[in-house]
This record gives C-alpha cells, structure tokens and sequence, in this order.
C-alpha cells in the first residue's frame, strides 16, 4: 500500500459518496502514510457519517462497494474499529491527525501509539516490522507508550487476547525496545514499569 493508492482510494470514493462523513486510516494504509510502505492488499478505516442513520450508513456501505470495484483495492471499514479486537482502542478518534480532505470525506490517519495497540493484539512478524520501521521514524516517547499499552489492557474485558497482549508487548520490549529508543534501553526496566502501570487504577 503507498499513498497514491490510498490516494486513489479516497477520491474515488468522494465521487461515489456525497454523505459527509470523517475516516480514520489504521492498518498497512496508516503505516504507508507515517513513512513504512510494504505490500498490502487491502486498507482498513474507520468511516463515521456526520449524519447517523441506517440509510446514510448503507449509502456509505454501497459506495464503499463501487469505490472497491472500481479501484480494485479491498477495503475492511467500520463505524468503530474499536470492535476489531478485544483490546480496546480507548479515545482512538481523539488521537488521529489530519490527513487529507476528499470532496465531503475528511481523512486522518492513527496516531502512531494508538496504531500500535493493534498491532500489538495481533503480533504477527508484518506487525511487529511495522512498528519498529514506524517508531523510529516517528518516535514516540517510552513512558507515554507504556501507559498507553497499559491503559488498553485495563479497560478491556479480561480475556486470554488481554493476556497475550500484554505478553507480547513485553516480548516487543525485549527484543526490539533497543533498535528503537537506543542502546540505553533497559528492557527489564520498561517492562517493570509496564507493569506498575498495569496493576495502577489510573495512569
């Protein structure tokens, strides 16, 4: 996925929709616009019509389907992609910077942090390239990071994917935490420190 496809995407999508509606750009799509392009076939967003209703959102949905005929690029949307996974997103719409504007779409893109609590959920190798690749070209500072983390994994339902997060986020710490905040890293000391965070009532 690189720009000009995301690019293409959205205006193409403009000319089949009139709804006004915000996106939220998450995913490979995101990571192309904070500067990491690999292979994607697909963009994934979060898509909210101004205006509320049943048949603003099936227009949206219908539009999406031409758009995804027209450009060839598949595309896995929602009005809250907060129901993607079972770690929580938390005040993600609150923490997405403005992109572009196409025709009555306003587009902005996942703050880089916030982007990360997915990827951490699902911990692929693609995932884990993406946040390295992404952190050091927009650094995003440590203690903000892990109380963020840790801040997901407390207002989520507790569950087995709740766990693996937090274990995966630690493995992150160990094995990539240097090649991001430098050889001063302390891994033991980060995680540590995820884990007062974790057990605190509010950070």
């Amino acid at each position: 996925m690189v720009p000009t496809q995301i690019e293409r995407f959205f205006r193409t999508l403009a000319q089949e929709c009139d709804e006004p509606a915000t996106v939220i750009l998450t995913g490979a799509a995101a990571g192309s616009l904070w500067g990491h392009i690999r292979p994607s076939v697909d963009i994934d967003f979060a898509i909210r019509p101004s205006r509320r209703s049943r048949r603003r959102w099936a227009a949206i949905e219908e539009a999406i389907e031409r758009t995804v005929r027209r450009t060839g690029i598949s595309a896995n949307y929602a009005e809250d992609i907060d129901r993607w996974s079972s770690v929580s997103l938390l005040d993600y719409q609150r923490h997405a910077r403005p992109y572009r504007r196409f025709g009555t779409l306003r587009v902005r893109v996942l703050d880089p942090a916030y982007w990360s609590i997915g990827k951490m959920s699902r911990y692929l190798d693609p995932d884990v390239r993406d946040v390295v690749a992404v952190f050091r070209r927009h650094p995003v500072a440590l203690p903000r990071l892990l109380r963020l983390w840790a801040r997901a994994a407390r207002a989520s339902p507790r569950s087995l994917a709740v766990t693996q997060f937090c274990r995966q986020a630690e493995h992150f710490l160990r094995t990539d935490g240097r090649a991001i905040w430098g050889r001063a890293f302390d891994a033991e000391r980060a995680i540590a420190r995820f884990r007062i965070h974790l057990a605190a009532r509010n950070v």
